[in-house]
């Protein structure tokens, strides 16, 4: 275990300089990091209270390190007194400020198997700990995070905080096809050798730091294991809600950029498929043609009730073609990302690539259906009448996106 210590950085640098060691000691195979600022009143109890549920419930070996990054406060003089008290423990200084910047800065020189970070206060119930650093010390998952808003969550906080919190993982979901859950909360670990090369892409040092590392993992096709935590949201917490909501943004905005230039990648080895002996049981659900035709007839659906609900939604407002236009923008985005999970899964290369291709896929549609409702609407047969009309049109249309889709937009690669 290395002695407990404080140590400094030079002005203006970003890296931790690593404390002395202690001869003959072994790394721990977990390291939990805490980032304070200005936390004089919480960080002993929960650092003791952390400290009380290692020693008596955790199986591995462990160091809880505590990196204040610019207190003013007396947050430092505290953390010296628990490190010379309590055995495994340790603080470490950083002049930068930031969550993101002392996370990233204590994970990048650790020497532990697995590293893992958690707010001071505690929010996150300690009980989640061990089933989200389990999978990452067996190797296998890259990143584990606990989710507020999975299957099995009990947590207890505000309704603006609770909407918000909700509306923003949803954006992640719709723009970049995010497949976890909850983005912010603050109790997530990695495997060491994946978080030293997630922390030299990730730009942010604030609070997007969580959700920039989690989509660039996923773009690179990392594994993140979800675990369902109890949380109770701190009353005395610093987060301003607006401004933190307006800084995420921004990092949206930045991080997809990087993607569609290619400057997110990791420059990880590939992994081989698995190849088990009855590949069904990976998937879990039908493979080969009739899993597609499965998968392509929920995707299409779906894009169908879209685009229809869509067109009755525009049609009081706007005229018949410009408004099967709306519809179908909408249906495109949800049927095509639809397909790309459920009937064509590994196919078709970047999202960007496969959405440009169904996009004039999508043109096709529209210029076809347009006619349609055009001709209809010239009947007077009323919105229903023409929804109607659209609707076997589209019907109609199924063989030949399918054909379009298989060949062209989700052709196989090689």
């Amino acid at each position: 275990m290395r002695a407990a210590s404080e140590t400094s950085v030079r002005s203006g640098e970003r890296a931790l300089a690593p404390p002395p060691r202690t001869a003959g000691t072994d790394a721990p195979v977990v390291e939990i990091v805490i980032p304070v600022l200005n936390e004089e009143r919480a960080l002993g109890g929960g650092v003791r209270t952390l400290h009380a549920y290692l020693r008596e419930w955790f199986p591995w070996t462990w160091r809880i390190t505590v990196v204040d990054n610019g207190s003013t406060d007396r947050t430092p003089e505290v953390g010296r007194a628990l490190a010379a008290e309590l055995p495994g423990v340790e603080l470490r200084r950083l002049d930068v400020r930031g969550k993101g910047a002392a996370v990233k800065a204590a994970w990048r020189e650790s020497d532990a198997t697995v590293v893992a970070y958690m707010d001071v206060d505690l929010s996150t119930d300690l009980g989640a700990l061990l089933p989200l650093v389990a999978p990452l010390v067996s190797g296998h998952s890259d990143l584990a995070i606990g989710t507020r808003l999975g299957r099995g969550a009990r947590i207890r906080r505000g309704l603006r905080r609770e909407a918000v919190s909700r509306c923003y993982n949803g954006l992640l979901r719709v723009g970049f096809g995010a497949r976890f859950t909850d983005a912010a909360c603050g109790f997530k670990a990695a495997r060491a050798d994946v978080a030293g090369r997630l922390t030299a892409c990730v730009g942010d040092d604030d609070w997007f730091f969580d959700t920039e590392m989690l989509l660039l993992a996923e773009f690179n096709g990392l594994r993140v294991h979800e675990v369902a935590v109890d949380w109770v949201e701190d009353v005395d917490s610093r987060v301003r809600v607006g401004r933190t909501a307006a800084h995420n943004l921004r990092g949206l905005l930045r991080t997809a950029r990087a993607m569609a230039r290619g400057e997110a990648g990791l420059g990880l080895p590939e992994r081989p498929e698995p190849r088990p002996a009855h590949p069904d049981a990976v998937l879990g659900r039908p493979t080969g043609r009739p899993g597609m035709l499965v998968g392509f007839a929920a995707a299409g659906l779906l894009a169908t009730v879209v685009h229809t609900a869509g067109y009755l939604l525009l049609r009081g407002a706007w005229a018949p073609v410009p408004a099967n236009l709306g519809g179908l923008l909408l249906s495109t985005v949800a049927g095509t990302e639809a397909n790309r999970r459920w009937t064509f899964p590994r196919r078709g290369g970047r999202r960007a690539f496969v959405h440009s291709r169904a996009a004039l896929l999508a043109a096709l549609n529209w210029a076809l259906t347009s006619v349609a409702v055009a001709g209809a609407a010239a009947l007077r047969p009323g919105r229903i009448g023409e929804a109607c009309v659209l609707l076997a049109v589209s019907s109609c249309l199924v063989t030949l996106r399918f054909s379009a889709l298989d060949r062209w937009v989700f052709a196989r690669r090689g």
